[in-house]
């Protein structure tokens, strides 16, 4: 199996070379997976749900292997630990690998905004911990009111579903707050103002 590199492998057949140079290893499947996210980490752009994704694949290897990070086997460690172990291998803090993981439990439609930068990462994670069928509902609405939610508004939805209280009319009524940001205002100079 191609680990890395299919991209390489493609343009090579598109220009109609018959081989490629290749380097063939003896891996085990979560050994795979490492070096796998490793290259996809080198891309000069990488979308949130990318390196989502890849770091939740990542962890869950290196937790499988007992929490080997250069391969060999070491004592097994604390799930936080390898969580710190993978921030000093891609410069992340170990809160931010958190926050990206949490990003795999959004709905594709959520996520896909996120990707576009239609909302931040620290809503987004709010909203992860929203029931699937509640974030559809949450959609739903800000395809319909044109609007996404701020980090206040997030923590306010995640509070009101760990009640049991978020429905479509909650949604509704917390989307459509207005937010600070788009209180208008109006701006006259203090020298107008004297005469």
């Amino acid at each position: 199996e191609i680990v890395s590199g299919h991209r390489r492998r493609k343009a090579c057949e598109l220009a109609g070379f018959d081989t490629v140079k290749a380097e063939v290893r003896e891996m085990t499947r979560d050994e795979a997976i490492i070096l796998m996210v490793e290259s996809n980490l080198q891309r000069s752009v990488i979308l949130p749900s990318e390196k989502a994704f890849s770091y939740k694949m990542r962890l869950e290897a290196m937790n499988r292997q007992g929490q080997r990070s250069d391969l060999t086997s070491t004592p097994v460690v604390s799930k936080l630990r390898t969580n710190e172990i993978l921030g000093k291998e891609t410069g992340e803090s170990r809160e931010t690998i958190r926050r990206y993981i949490r990003l795999t439990e959004l709905i594709l439609p959520i996520l896909d905004m996120v990707d576009e930068g239609k909302i931040a990462m620290r809503p987004a994670v709010e909203l992860s911990y929203l029931p699937k069928e509640q974030q559809q509902e949450l959609f739903d609405t800000m395809e319909l009111e044109d609007c996404t939610p701020s980090h206040a508004q997030a923590i306010k939805l995640r509070k009101f579903a760990e009640a049991g209280k978020l429905n479509e009319e909650v949604i509704l009524s917390i989307m459509t707050e207005e937010k600070p940001n788009q209180v208008e205002q109006f701006k006259i100079p203090k020298r107008r103002l004297d005469k």
